[in-house]
């Protein structure tokens, strides 16, 4: 394969699509009758499960947690799969602010977790504005040069 398809592939064929044979997008994973689909977001559940558990060894505990992005963001029923795999750190939520969405949707007395807005393709921008304006000569050293 060329290093464009190698790309392609890995961008566009593995993850929960390589899981389900269905698809990347998690909405029409959680639609589909496919016993794969269920399979792939099971998966994907048990492996944030997963991650969070070893940040949380590596941290000895958490003081709150957030959900984000696209799925974060977005998906009641995936932060509620997540969220209940992640009990033994004191994390529950409350059902009707997770399903309304709300910004903090744990229960009173818990773990508080929230959902946090992002705009990833802005940060980027930014960061490389950012990146961009330091390599950048400045007026000074021109004028110095001149």
């Amino acid at each position: 394969m060329s290093p464009n398809d190698v790309q392609n592939f890995l961008y566009r064929d593995c993850g929960l699509k390589g899981l389900s044979g269905v698809s990347n997008d998690m909405r029409e994973l959680q639609a589909s009758d496919d016993p794969n689909a269920s399979f792939a977001v099971e998966y994907f559940v048990y492996r944030a499960a997963l991650n969070v558990g070893m940040l949380a060894a590596a941290l000895q505990g958490v003081d709150g947690f957030v959900f984000t992005a696209g799925i974060g963001e977005n998906s009641d029923s995936i932060r509620a799969r997540i969220a209940e795999r992640l009990g033994w750190l004191g994390i529950a939520l409350d059902p009707a602010e997770n399903a309304r969405h709300a910004s903090k949707i744990s229960r009173p007395g818990t773990t508080p977790v929230y959902v946090v807005p992002t705009d990833e393709e802005l940060m980027i921008a930014q960061h490389t504005l950012a990146l961009l304006w330091s390599k950048r000569p400045s007026t000074q050293a021109k004028e110095r040069a001149s």
